[in-house]
This record gives structure tokens, sequence and C-alpha cells, in this order.
């Protein structure tokens, strides 16, 4: 399948070298930035173009790559016929392509999920959750997807969405408590870093345990003593007292 990649950012950097290195056949970047466009391009062993009178038409798949509200703007261009478009937004419906695709292509989505960063010199592995307008155009993404991705599943808008919360509390709050515990490290002359070794063995652990198992601390143990020395010592910092409070007690009910 020869795929364009529409779009310079993290999502299509990590994307299409996934792809590459899978041998998939990417033979234009559509970009409005020129300099990002130009280097990933140069990064796939590609075409680029960045407007969309140079668009190829060459492909089967077009990958729009791109921030959510821009997504109906960038399909609205394309003016393809019996092709696949595809968008790669977790919380976006695929039905945002509906009314820019033509009757003769057929749209879905490419959904990685997975924290996405073009400067990592690793490229993770992504998993990615696929959805067609029909059964067909499922069975060829799930086949394209299954060519560079290690885990692929089928997923409705709904099913995505909430994918897509659960991704926010794993990743995206995970990573506000570690900013939490750095700037309070920093106030207190404490170096955050020492925590490291606990985070990936904490992390670790998830790959063979449910998180019910791995959750360890006071609150756990109800240790309601050690927890009110903690609230204590925060008293001078009560954004994380009552993010304290609220965590432990949440812990404690459950």
């Amino acid at each position: 399948m020869k795929v364009v990649i529409i779009g310079s950012g993290n999502v299509a950097w990590v994307l299409g070298k996934k792809m590459k290195q899978a041998g998939v056949e990417i033979i234009q970047v559509l970009s409005r930035n020129k300099e990002q466009g130009q280097q990933l391009a140069g990064i796939l062993s590609t075409a680029f173009a960045s407007t969309y009178s140079e668009l190829s038409k060459k492909a089967d798949l077009y990958m729009i790559a791109v921030s959510d509200t821009y997504i109906s703007s960038v399909a609205a261009q394309l003016k393809l016929k019996n092709k696949i478009i595809v968008h790669t937004a977790g919380s976006v419906s695929k039905t945002v392509l509906q009314s820019t695709a033509t009757a003769t292509c057929s749209y879905g989505v490419l959904y990685p999920l997975q924290t996405l960063n073009k400067e990592a010199q690793l490229v993770p592995e992504v998993p990615v959750l696929i959805d067609g307008v029909d059964e067909n155009t499922i069975q060829q993404l799930t086949q394209f997807a299954a060519i560079w991705s290690e885990s692929v599943a089928v997923a409705d808008d709904d099913q995505r969405l909430k994918m897509h919360i659960a991704a926010v509390f794993s990743s995206n709050f995970t990573t506000f408590m570690h900013v939490m515990a750095d700037e309070y490290c920093t106030a207190e002359g404490l170096n955050f870093k020492m925590l490291l070794p606990l985070i990936e063995e904490t992390s670790s652990r998830l790959k063979m345990h449910r998180p019910v198992e791995v959750q360890t601390g006071p609150a756990i143990r109800k240790d309601i003593p050690t927890i009110n020395m903690h609230i204590d010592l925060l008293s001078s910092y009560p954004r994380l007292q009552g993010m304290y409070r609220l965590i432990s007690a949440s812990i404690l009910d459950q």
C-alpha cells in the first residue's frame, strides 16, 4: 500500500519512521511547514510538497496527521477518488471525514496509542486502534497497520474516546504527578532523579500485574499516622497538600 503523509508534527515523524522501517512505500510528505516537512521527507527518502495542488494522486492511503481542529479542513482540500483517507486522532470521530471524502473514497482512523516525540532516538512500540467506514476498510487498515505496529485492535469512535480518557489518566496525569514531585524536590533541595529507579520499577511491574496489585504506599496500607504526618509537612504547599489529601482519600475508599 502506497502512502502519503499529510503533516510534519510528532505523529507524522514517528509513524513515518515506523512505516519506513517496516518497508511501507511512502511516496510523499505534504506539509505547510516547509522546513519540518522537507526534513521529514528527507528522513523518509520521499518527495515533499507544500501545497495541495502538488498532492500526488498515486497513493492508496492518505494519512492526515495534523492537530484535531484542522482535520476537516485538510480533508476538504484533498479531492481524491478511490482512495482511503484516515486521520490519527484519538478523540475525533471518523465521521469528520464523511462530508469531505468523495463517494468513491473510504475513510477511517489510525490512532497511535502512544506518546510520540520526533526527537526520540529510539522509535517506541506503538499500539494502534483502527476504525473504518465499512468492514472492507477496517480489514484493509488492520492489515496495513499490522505491517508496522506490534499491536493492532479495532475500536469504534466511542471505544477510542474512552481509551483516550484512560490514556490521559495513565500518561498525562501521571506525568503531571512527576512534575509536582520535581517542583517539590527542587523547593526542598532534593534530587528528583533519585526517584527514577522507583518510577521505572513501578512501571515495569505493570507488565505482569494489574495496577491494583502494584499499588503501594501509606494509603493502601491504611497507615493514617503517616498520611497525617505527610499532610502536616505539606502545609507550605497548599496545592500539593490538597492533591495529597484527595488522592489518599480515593485510595482509602478503594
